[in-house]
């Protein structure tokens, strides 16, 4: 059996996490794919400040009024499939608490005897949008890195709380991996990115042989791309600012390029963030 085992949860935080929107897209996707019931939420009191992440007002189908309130919860399949188990964790990045919030989750996996944990996350970061998006896949297991062929992540300095779940998961003896899409950073306005979620899932489904089905994501990709290449036709100040980095990752991926090139890059967009990295 495979290290990660036969039921994983796979976790992606909104905010700081989730640059264009592709690690919750990826969830998103994943949910539509197949029947899920909820097994445990947080009570938001505890751990969302409502000025940073404000409840949001709705109407139902009568027009009667209703507030949504920030959130965080873990969802099991409700049909059995082929492969392992993917329960999916999402919701907001918390405000407070942090260690609490993440021993709720890690005694409810010890209890329902899962076997893995897979985040996924998306960074703003200096690449084109015209080339595949990297796709930074690291654990600090190292069984896993030897089964998968994964990174080991050398960052020092702060974290967002997808970090957290790694470590307290790797306490508790469930064995985790991560994986992190790099956005373009001059689209960061044009969320979704659905070419970044299409690219985590694509890599997901490389670590454990089991994914959604993605032809959509592929046609929105596509559009997404020609819009911004749209957009560079007409600001030819972006258009070299593009080129550029189109010469800079074909560098990367030379066959002289070091293969700590994506590492390197994920680890200087962490620096980058500094100590802002609970702010959205």
């Amino acid at each position: 059996m495979d290290v990660l085992g036969s039921r994983i949860i796979i976790a992606a935080f909104d905010g700081w996490n989730d640059a264009g929107e592709a690690a919750s897209g990826a969830i998103a996707s994943l949910r539509a794919a197949g029947g899920y019931e909820a097994v445990h939420s947080v009570d938001p009191e505890l751990y969302f400040d409502y000025q940073y992440t404000r409840p949001s007002s709705r109407l139902d189908a009568t027009g009667r009024r209703e507030l949504h309130w920030p959130e965080a919860t873990l969802w099991r399949p409700t049909t059995p499939t082929d492969g392992p188990e993917l329960w999916l964790l999402s919701g907001s990045e918390p405000a407070r608490a942090w260690q609490a919030f993440v021993s709720e989750f890690v005694d409810v996996a010890l209890r329902d005897d899962v076997s893995g944990l897979i985040t996924i996350g998306a960074m703003l970061s200096d690449v084109p949008h015209t080339r595949p998006i990297s796709v930074f896949a690291s654990s600090q297991d190292d069984r896993v890195r030897e089964t998968h062929g994964l990174d080991k992540s050398t960052y020092e300095g702060p974290v967002g709380i997808l970090s957290v779940f790694d470590h307290f998961f790797s306490r508790a003896e469930i064995p985790s991996a991560s994986l992190w899409a790099s956005v373009p950073h001059y689209v960061a306005s044009a969320a979704p990115s659905p070419k970044a979620t299409l690219a985590l899932l694509d890599r997901l489904e490389e670590l454990i042989g089991v994914g959604p089905a993605r032809e959509h994501l592929r046609t929105e990709a596509a559009a997404w791309e020609a819009s911004i290449d749209a957009a560079a036709a007409e600001d030819e100040e972006m258009a070299d600012y593009i080129r550029q980095l189109e010469r800079t990752r074909d560098t990367w991926d030379s066959p002289d390029a070091s293969g700590d090139a994506i590492a390197q890059a994920f680890e200087r967009y962490l620096r980058r963030r500094g100590d802002g990295f609970d702010k959205r």
